[in-house]
């Protein structure tokens, strides 16, 4: 579904991603995992269209996207639930939604997908006229995936949704990702807590200074002494 091949992308003269190439397959979740600096969200970022990559091809569904802007990436069916939620603090919950249907222009369909996100996130159904910038922030990560529904993405593209948030809302976050996928969105996630994507995710890959050093199953990543040292907590077995 999602082939990044050979991406270079930089701040200036500084190359955040050297040459990095990974595949999405449909259906299934991929998970990103990396350290702090590695070039996760930046890679995240190119996919989306907000940075441009200076090399490389990102071909969603066989068609090039790279360098494409944000709006055309998202009429494309890739929506980006960003790192930190970035919800519009001063608008309501229901405004929020409703701005992430700003590629579509079907009233009725938006109307009854917003029903279907409150059926999804009663929660936010309860705060719908509630300004988002007062919401918990679990509460502020389940706008920012319904928010992202609001396109009828086919690749949801997920950077850290449980950073800042308590173990209770993580399992919770954790929860909605799988039910997303169950019902049949192909999900590509950046996440530090290997643990937790250990249980949802179908293939990972590592990545550590803008280049990718591994890529497996979960088995693999299970096995892998470098993982288990950096993100599992333990060296492997002798």
């Amino acid at each position: 579904m999602l082939e990044v091949s050979d991406i270079v992308t930089s701040y200036g003269k500084i190359e955040a991603l050297k040459g990095v190439s990974l595949e999405v397959e449909p259906g299934k979740i991929t998970c990103l995992l990396g350290p702090n600096g590695a070039g996760k969200t930046t890679l995240m970022m190119t996919v989306a269209g907000i940075l441009k990559p200076r090399r490389g091809s990102v071909r969603f569904e066989g068609r090039d996207l790279a360098g494409q802007a944000p709006r055309r990436i998202v009429e494309a069916g890739i929506a980006l639930v960003p790192e930190n939620r970035l919800v519009f603090p001063n608008m309501t919950v229901a405004e929020n939604l409703a701005a992430g249907a700003f590629t579509r222009s079907d009233g009725a369909g938006i109307a009854e997908d917003m029903e279907r996100m409150y059926a999804r996130f009663p929660r936010l159904k309860e705060r719908s006229t509630q300004a988002a910038g007062t919401l918990s922030g679990g509460e502020q990560q389940m706008l920012a995936v319904a928010r992202a529904l609001m396109v009828r993405p086919k690749l949801l593209l997920m950077d850290e949704p449980s950073v800042g948030l308590a173990p209770l809302v993580v399992e919770e976050i954790f929860r909605i990702i799988r039910d997303l996928n169950r019902d049949g969105t192909t999900i590509f996630l950046v996440e530090q807590n290997a643990h937790m994507a250990l249980q949802v995710a179908h293939h990972f890959y590592l990545l550590e200074l803008g280049k990718v050093t591994f890529s497996g199953a979960p088995g693999q990543l299970a096995e892998a002494e470098v993982i288990q040292r950096a993100y599992l907590g333990s060296k492997k077995t002798q």
